[in-house]
């Protein structure tokens, strides 16, 4: 597969790199430049949890500031826009006092 046209599929989402899109259910899905750089980190290491700091150290592109909230809250909106029931997510799972990670669990056709 090349980066050209590269897209994660899992269950009833379909993230497409390149175009940097987001689809679930047939409707596109928009999400700022960090929550689409979250998703794709999440997305592309499924069953990998990250911390708040690495995620951070790798979206923002600097060093982790402290600041737990920004993650947690680019992560709640996220959640907002993918999940069904955004108070029980299916997509992004918390590993509790460690992270966040992607559910490995849903299908995947990358």
């Amino acid at each position: 597969m090349t980066l050209k046209d590269e897209k994660l599929c899992f269950s009833d989402l379909t993230i497409d790199i390149s175009k940097r899109v987001i689809e679930r259910k047939a409707e596109n899905i928009y999400l700022t430049f960090i929550e689409f750089e979250i998703l794709q980190l999440l997305a592309r290491n499924a069953g990998r949890v990250f911390s708040k700091e690495q995620i951070y150290d790798i979206v923002w592109k600097e060093p982790y500031s402290g600041d737990y909230n920004i993650v947690m809250s680019h992560i709640r909106n996220i959640r907002e826009k993918i999940e069904d029931n955004p108070s029980k997510p299916v997509y992004i799972q918390t590993v509790w006092g460690v992270g966040y990670r992607f559910n490995q669990n849903i299908s995947s056709g990358r």
